[in-house]
């Protein structure tokens, strides 16, 4: 159980900010160019502007409140997207396989179409669910650095009219420095979308962001949608999402008292032509928190006899009239200590709690996913939020709730799809969904991932369920460092909240995450060059807070003693030979142990949070950049002198091979080398900004190695490779795999030319190659 998910907050540890922290055209039309100096070549950067595929490239013109519909401009991030056309490498995309790693916050079925489903993640954009290989597909990879926020889906609505129309509501943060929402509109299930701004934020990664669903399509008349807001009140479309009017007659027309606005829209069956008449919204506030129209959204009042004092998480309006409301006394995800479950019987006004009994386990605790069974809408489920002990619960009723059975204890889980979970129900069960088409099938999401079912129905008799992780496909891990070991495991991922993995297989999840010890975020690892089966790591967790293997990564050994009390988390070094590390916990100096963690000292002449790495060929040299400076030890990290100012700060990273070679990833000043150990710098007139710097093999006759980075070349960000020590670039990354924002977790691999593994925000471990 990780009991935080800090990670999600913009200035905590495992999720990169936006502030610091996919597909593609492929018809162009160069409407403008420009020079980039790329190997000393002025070479013509292409604006697109045109293709007869269009995924995630239709850009509309803000959503304008004049009804007048928005001009379309193709483009993919902007209305002109740049391309730097000539410097094209053709890579191949992949996750190593970890399966979740991160909150799904929604689950929708299409009511229409057999085995269409999609998922919505608090920072890793969109799935849809493809039931030939039983795995999910991304579908907002096209999204890119400059419109990242976008990755954050605060809701998401499948037609029941035209099974092909897909809307998502997207943006992560509400935050003065956050950029507005938009609306991506598909008509063909995801494969490409329009991309409509919204003059307003959303919070797809904010408290409250397994409520829902926000956006609700007419089941009557699909051009009109409604979408519910954090701060902004309640909003409609009436063709099909183009253009945006507020809800004037809407009570609630800011924030709430929860801070997250609407939780949920929903339609009242329709009848005859034209729009629904009757609308329930429901609003996360402790006082009057459902409102009900009668008049297609004319006027608004509150719903008589509603319950008060909680807040409403869901709200599902069964097949029969009965309308379905689970609560909460906060917006969760984490907080809520006290909850319940509602059933309001629309053609008579009664309200009755149909709370399932408590289990007396002592334990405080709301409600948050509910679903009702589309074929029998007698039968409804609903789960527990924030119920830490002994666990959360998933209740299942046949009779509207008036009696309820516990879906946990006679259930079987089957985790081998992704063994780090464990064997148990999960938690913060945000979201749950009953296949309209297949009674006995439900889906949930956790802080993991997703769990699944196809024969949920045994519960009825008292028989036993079987539940096994559905979400191959799914990866939304955050990636804090990457490593790749010359003749050992491809890759080794440092990660927020699951710790990190070793994956000896990039086709296959590993068998466990990082333990002995275990840690929720693991902030720095390295390993030895010349003993390449020295591998050390540091992080936070309610264990030790750094641990070594000797076999590569494969087993570990806690560090046996400490720097002080406290020292957490941080970065690590360890010198060529693996006779010394270097750790710098966060918010201290550094500190180097000769006995892999048994005794630490204090090394002399570094400010605290310096930046500490190892020669890759010299055994007693360390480098560490701090505050502009560039420090030099010469005593394996004993002491340090100053041997270089005025320099950027950013990722400092040494090769193996050559003493004394160094770069600096230093994000919007460049990218900087030195070849003398620091003594001086120069700076690559090629490079526009970098943020993140690997190594990998070197080209067939290539005398340096393959150098991999994360920033932008002439005005064109991604990922880039150089073979000639950074003179010319290949962009690797291409308008269908952009990734959101791409940190500086970047590594090539030592033993296969032309791989490189890099983080995104959200993305999980991604590894290229080329085709």
């Amino acid at each position: 159980m990780r009991s935080s998910h800090s990670r999600r907050e913009p200035a905590r540890s495992g999720r990169l900010s936006p502030a610091s922290s996919r597909r593609a055209l492929r018809k162009y039309v160069l409407i403008g160019s420009a020079a980039v100096l790329v190997g000393g070549v002025p070479v013509a950067v292409l604006l697109t502007a045109g293709g007869s595929q269009r995924t995630g490239s239709e850009v509309a013109a803000p959503a304008r409140l004049d009804g007048q519909k928005p001009t379309q401009l193709h483009g993919q991030e902007k209305p002109a997207r740049r391309q730097a056309n000539a410097q094209a490498a053709r890579y191949k995309w992949a996750n190593a396989p970890i399966n979740g790693g991160g909150f799904v916050t929604g689950l929708v079925f299409n009511p229409k179409r057999k085995n269409l489903a999609y998922a919505r993640t608090d920072i890793g954009g969109a799935y849809r669910w493809n039931a030939r290989t039983g795995s999910w597909i991304p579908l907002t990879d096209w999204i890119g650095e400059s419109n990242s926020n976008l990755l954050g889906i605060e809701s998401l609505a499948t037609d029941p009219v035209n099974p092909n129309r897909l809307y998502l509501a997207a943006g992560t943060y509400t935050s003065q420095w956050a950029g507005n929402g938009a609306i991506l509109r598909s008509t063909d299930q995801g494969a490409h979308f329009t991309t409509i701004p919204l003059p307003f934020k959303l919070g797809g990664n904010e408290d409250g962001r397994s409520m829902g669903e926000r956006l609700a399509i007419d089941p009557n008349d699909n051009r009109v949608l409604y979408l519910g807001t954090r701060h902004n009140g309640l909003w409609r479309s009436a063709d099909y999402g183009s253009t945006w009017r507020k809800v004037a007659s809407f009570p609630v027309t800011g924030s709430t008292s929860s801070g997250v606005g609407v939780s949920f829209v929903t339609f009242g069956k329709g009848r005859g032509q034209g729009p629904t008449k009757t609308i329930y919204v429901g609003v996360a506030d402790s006082g009057t928190s459902l409102y009900r129209s009668t008049d297609g959204g004319a006027s608004w009042s509150a719903v008589p006899g509603q319950p008060t004092g909680l807040l409403p998480h869901h709200g599902v309006l069964a097949s029969n009239g009965q309308l379905y409301l689970s609560y909460g006394n906060a917006p969760g995800p984490n907080g809520v200590t006290a909850g319940a479950v509602w059933r309001l019987t629309t053609g008579t006004g009664s309200w009755r709690n149909i709370t399932p009994a408590s289990d007396n386990s002592g334990y405080r605790y709301g409600y948050a996913g509910l679903a009702v069974d589309p074929r029998h809408p007698r039968t409804v489920m609903v789960a527990t939020l924030d119920k830490w002990w002994p666990h959360d619960e998933i209740y299942r009723s046949t009779d509207q709730g008036t009696s309820w059975k516990a879906i946990s204890p006679r259930a079987v889980y089957d985790n081998s799809a992704a063994p780090y979970v464990g064997r148990s129900i999960g938690h913060w069960i945000g979201t749950l969904a009953i296949d309209p088409f297949a009674p006995g099938r439900v889906i949930y999401g956790t802080g993991s991932g997703i769990w699944g079912s196809d024969d949920v129905t045994n519960a009825d008799r008292g028989a036993t369920t079987h539940w096994s992780v559905r979400a191959k496909g799914l990866e939304e891990t955050a990636v804090l460092g990457l490593i790749s070991i010359p003749g050992g495991a491809p890759v080794i991922s440092a990660l927020g909240d699951v710790g990190g993995f070793t994956h000896t297989n990039l086709r296959k999840e590993p068998r466990t995450n990082f333990t002995n010890p275990t840690f929720a975020n693991t902030t720095g690892i390295d390993f030895a060059q010349k003993a390449t089966k020295v591998v050390a790591r540091v992080g936070t967790g309610n264990e030790a807070k750094g641990g070594y293997s000797t076999d590569g990564g494969r087993r570990w050994t806690p560090f046996r003693g400490t720097p002080q009390p406290g020292a957490k988390a941080g970065s690590i070094a360890v010198s060529a030979d693996a006779a010394t590390f270097v750790w710098t916990p966060s918010g201290d100096h550094p500190y180097y142990s000769r006995d892999r963690g048994a005794t630490w000292n204090s090394s002399q002449g570094l400010p605290a949070n310096a930046q500490v790495v190892a020669d890759r060929a010299n055994p007693g040299i360390f480098y560490a950049l701090a505050g502009g400076t560039l420090y030099f030890s010469t005593d394996a990290g004993a002491t340090f002198a100053r041997r270089a100012t005025s320099l950027p700060d950013g990722s400092l990273k040494a090769v193996s091979g050559a003493q004394g070679d160094l770069w600096i990833a230093a994000g919007n000043s460049g990218l900087l080398h030195s070849t003398n150990g620091g003594a001086t710098f120069s700076k690559l007139g090629t490079v526009t900004a970098a943020r993140g710097i690997g190594f990998g093999k070197p080209a067939s006759g290539a005398r340096y190695q393959a150098i991999y980075i994360t920033g932008t070349i002439g005005r064109v960000s991604g990922a880039f490779r150089s073979v000639d020590g950074g003179t010319t670039w290949l962009r690797i990354t291409d308008d269908r795999h952009q990734f959101g924002f791409l940190g500086s977790a970047i590594t090539g691999d030592p033993n296969t030319y032309g791989r490189v593994y890099m983080g995104s925000n959200g993305r999980g471990v991604l590894y290229g190659t080329p085709r």
